[in-house]
């Protein structure tokens, strides 16, 4: 995989995504790894094929490594890895203004067909711009 298949998302930490220890809550890292995750497929993806399928989380792993702030400009980098059948594997990294970690995540995705909403194979070429 090259660098251009990296996509960057922001994240502005609101107020309402800290939790009672005064930092981002962990349920709120998987929330801004599906935002990260659905702002990459909506950027690359064609019309055509935004149209015909949908995907769904299977499995979620996180690691929490670095709390953030509410007020902190947070950047969600990620990528696609491993795409076999009808899953994806996708993985994000999560960084403060300042390029520390705080989070790592992957995620293993389902593609459905938007129609039967039954799991639908990832066709050869469907995926040539996030891999």
């Amino acid at each position: 995989m090259t660098e251009d298949k990296h996509y960057i998302h922001s994240i502005a930490v609101t107020e309402s995504d800290i939790d009672t220890m005064g930092h981002v809550n962990n349920v709120v890292y998987l929330r801004y790894v599906q935002e990260a995750a659905t702002a990459h497929w909506l950027a690359k993806a064609s019309e055509a094929v935004k149209l015909s399928v949908l995907w769904v989380v299977l499995r979620h792993e996180i690691d929490y490594l670095a709390p953030a702030f509410a007020g902190e400009i947070l950047h969600a980098k990620t990528w696609v890895g491993e795409t076999a059948g009808v899953k994806s594997v996708r993985f994000v990294e999560i960084t403060n203004a300042g390029g520390k970690t705080l989070a790592k995540a992957r995620t293993v995705w389902c593609m459905l067909d938007a129609t039967t909403l039954k799991p639908k194979r990832i066709e050869p070429g469907m995926m040539t711009d996030f891999i």
